[in-house]
C-alpha cells in the first residue's frame, strides 16, 4: 500500500532516530525526508521543546531529544499500537 506518512508519524520517526543524538543528515536520510522537510520539522520541534540543538564541535551540530520529546514519542507509539497502525515495539 502506497500511503503518505502523517505529520505525527514523521515526528515520531525523527524522535526515534534522534533519541541518542543525531545529525541533521542522519535524521534526514533515516527518516526519508527532503532538506526542506527536515528544516521545517526541526524548527517546529525545537520551538515546541521536543529536541535541543547541541554543539559537538566546530561546525558540527547534533539534535538531542528532550524529556518532553521522549514522552511524546512514547505517547505516539501507544496511540498507533492501540489503533493497530503499528506492531508493539520490543523493549
Amino acid at each position: 500500500m502506497n500511503q503518505r506518512r502523517s505529520n505525527i508519524e514523521i515526528i515520531s520517526d525523527m524522535l526515534r532516530i534522534g533519541a541518542n543524538g543525531a545529525g541533521k543528515t542522519e535524521i534526514m536520510y533515516s527518516a526519508n525526508m527532503s532538506y526542506r522537510q527536515i528544516q521545517k520539522y526541526l524548527k517546529f520541534m525545537m520551538a515546541q521543546g521536543l529536541i535541543d540543538k547541541v554543539e559537538i564541535g566546530n561546525p558540527s551540530v547534533a539534535y538531542q531529544v528532550t524529556e518532553k520529546g521522549h514522552g511524546l514519542r512514547q505517547s505516539i507509539e501507544t496511540v498507533l499500537e492501540v489503533l493497530n497502525f503499528k506492531e508493539p515495539e520490543e523493549k
